[in-house]
């Protein structure tokens, strides 16, 4: 749902207003990749094993999974800025609690308010993105709100490393769950739903309109396409971020900042290519089916090739291959629009949701049964108390990755061209003839 925007309204508060949501997003990144970093600290605190640490992990993407649509339909129905005020703070008390936590159930509580909180910082900084900017700047503006998230994810590796070698994780914590209520704060004081000078193209639907519509986009068969793409996608991503700090601290034996360094090569490349891919499906190509497959087969591809010579490879290989997989891992900034583009233009907060929740679904469903994987090839070595695993078991875990990968690149096939507009009334249409 765009607004019509007037010269006087266009600069420059639109990114100001979009700015504020997007850094609370980038926090919410921040939490998905975070336990990699930590797994060996939560090992000795928890005496946790790898099926633990996945589990962990994976209730984020649970609750944020859980409430993604739900977040959705609030957001179309109540605004922005008051669904991600209510968010960010959930998100902080929730760092809170994982910050200090003395047993097992209060760290996944703590998890489990993240994920709840985090659920519609995404959501909104696109619904912020498509009230203040035209809608030909959507593509470009999905794809700078995710490179922002990256740019979370980036900060979890090696400045987080970093700034637990300094005052622990749980100093660690403490702090983000601040900075996150300030950033909350923030969100209430200044953003608003919409331009003062912008007339709506159409009165806010309703709440009970909104959930009627949730229905229309499930019935949908084209939005199942780019919902299944970004549950493959986010599985391989999702464990990635999870495993290969860990991995590369016990088949390398670096420790934690030097694992945390080799690891943000992925999060560096994907600065460069989620921003580069939305900007070359809106600028140069006009295409987005057809970017976002090329790019999944590319990923594809280096996935066996890291899977293949998982140990093998010397530390600069092993560098440049995770920056490879970074730039080819742009193509999830596609889903978004896509499934925005072959549903109805009013729905789009129930659109983008649904495509969202795949990918959130897979990480929840995969990320402890592939610590499970970790385990059952686990051979009873301990590092300080935290389990150390053999590159045979990585090379099990990783090569569910793999799979995932060839699987998101086959379902590309499936997607509709949308040229980055909205198709969805062409998509009805044969349909109309036929009933005639």
């Amino acid at each position: 749902m765009h607004a019509r925007l007037t010269p006087a309204v266009v600069p420059p508060m639109r990114w100001v207003m979009w700015a504020i949501p997007v850094f609370l997003f980038l926090i919410g990144f921040f939490h998905r990749a975070a336990p990699g970093v930590i797994a060996r600290d939560l090992m000795q605190a928890f005496e946790a094993t790898g099926a633990t640490i996945g589990l962990l992990a994976a209730t984020y993407f649970y609750s944020y999974a859980a409430l993604m649509v739900p977040a959705g339909l609030l957001l179309d129905a109540f605004g922005a800025r008051r669904v991600l005020t209510a968010g960010g703070a959930v998100m902080g008390v929730g760092a809170l609690v994982m910050g200090g936590a003395t047993a097992t159930p209060m760290l996944f509580t703590g998890r489990l308010l993240v994920g709840a909180g985090a659920s519609a910082t995404f959501i909104g900084t696109l619904k912020i993105a498509a009230a203040w900017f035209p809608p030909a700047r959507f593509g470009l503006l999905a794809a700078l709100s995710a490179t922002a998230g990256v740019f979370g994810a980036l900060v979890s590796t090696l400045p987080l490393a970093a700034l637990v070698a300094r005052v622990g994780w749980r100093g660690a914590f403490w702090g983000v769950g601040l900075v996150t209520l300030a950033g909350t704060a923030l969100c209430l004081a200044v953003v608003r739903d919409r331009p003062a000078g912008a007339a709506a193209v159409a009165a806010a639907p309703t709440f009970a309109t909104v959930i009627a519509g949730m229905a229309q986009v499930l019935r949908n068969p084209h939005t199942w396409p780019p919902f299944l793409v970004f549950f493959c996608l986010y599985t391989v991503a999702g464990n990635h971020m999870l495993w290969t700090v860990p991995y590369l601290r016990d088949v390398y034996g670096l420790g934690l900042t030097e694992s945390a360094f080799y690891a943000m090569a992925t999060s560096l490349a994907l600065l460069v290519s989620a921003p580069l891919t939305g900007f070359a499906s809106d600028r140069l190509v006009g295409r987005r089916k057809a970017v976002c497959a090329a790019l999944s087969g590319a990923q594809c591809g280096l996935w066996v090739v890291f899977v293949g010579t998982l140990g093998a490879l010397p530390l600069p290989l092993v560098h440049a291959l995770l920056f490879g997989m970074g730039l080819a891992g742009g193509a999830f900034v596609l889903v978004w629009p896509i499934g925005r583009e072959v549903n109805p233009p009013h729905l789009d907060g129930v659109a983008v949701a649904v495509v969202n929740f795949g990918g959130f679904l897979g990480a929840a469903l995969t990320q402890g049964p592939i610590g499970a994987v970790l385990d059952a090839r686990w051979a009873g070595t301990l590092v300080d108390g935290a389990r150390r695993y053999p590159v045979e078991a990585y090379r099990d875990g990783f090569g569910v990755c793999a799979a995932f990968a060839a699987a998101a690149a086959l379902l590309c096939l499936l997607m509709r061209e949308t040229h980055g507009r909205n198709i969805y009334d062409q998509l009805r249409a044969p349909t109309a003839r036929e009933a005639a």
